[in-house]
């Protein structure tokens, strides 16, 4: 089956928030009493917020504060952090123009939509996506597929005819799942998990990707966005 829509994720795709979610879990964690500072890197990356809330409190449960409270602080901070030094990683710009010439192109994360809304907006990307997806709003998130089905039915797009750009294990496995094809840019750190191994192809950075590649599996293109510059 030709492809026939694009689906992204945003963060650590998209913009390079992954680092600023880390310091943020470290800085509010630690408030709590949890070091999660001597891992890596995010362990719970691809998760959504209230289950990375819940994850460390099963851990180590903290007193004082409901989870529901961490949850906003996370929020505000990893908004606060995006706005003030958050950047779009190289070639996110080009990838998303490439894949409008080829199809409605929404966006899948695992951010809560209002933070996703905010970022998108301050980086004037908002009207770049047909369609917005939230897994705050799915019984469940990623590796569950069920943020990806419910874009490619706001695209009105069957999943097979998907390609989806994911950075995270748990995305890779959410799409696979979901019946889609992938394009995985795993980070430095993540690249050994096997979870990428099922990806279609698997980039260092979103710079890499080629024309050509998507040419042979797309339908023919489609006008050229009007964020093009000719």
């Amino acid at each position: 089956m030709k492809l026939a829509a694009t689906l992204f994720d945003m963060d650590g795709l998209l913009i390079d928030s992954e680092v600023l979610w880390h310091e943020a879990e470290v800085e509010i964690f630690a408030e709590l009493g949890v070091d999660v500072a001597i891992t890596s890197g995010r362990t719970t990356k691809g998760m959504f917020v209230s289950e990375v809330v819940e994850y460390w409190y099963a851990r180590h449960p903290w007193v004082g504060i409901g989870t529901q409270d961490v949850v906003e602080r996370l929020l505000d901070r990893v908004a606060f952090l995006v706005e003030t030094r958050g950047v779009l990683l190289p070639g996110a710009v080009d990838a998303l123009d490439l894949a409008a010439r080829y199809g409605p192109v929404a966006l899948a994360s695992s951010t809560p939509l209002e933070l996703i809304e905010r970022c998108l907006a301050h980086f004037s990307l908002r009207d770049r996506f047909a369609s917005v997806h939230s897994a705050e709003h799915e019984p469940y998130g990623k590796p569950h597929p069920a943020v990806f089905l419910s874009a490619a039915s706001s695209l009105e797009v069957a999943p097979p005819a998907c390609l989806v750009f994911e950075d995270s294990s748990a995305g890779v496995l959410a799409a696979k799942a979901a019946r889609m094809s992938v394009v995985a840019v795993p980070s430095a750190d993540d690249r050994g998990e096997a979870a990428f191994a099922l990806a279609d192809l698997v980039l260092d950075s979103l710079e890499e990707l080629r024309e050509d590649w998507m040419a042979e599996r797309y339908q023919r293109p489609a006008p050229r966005a009007r964020h093009e510059v000719t």
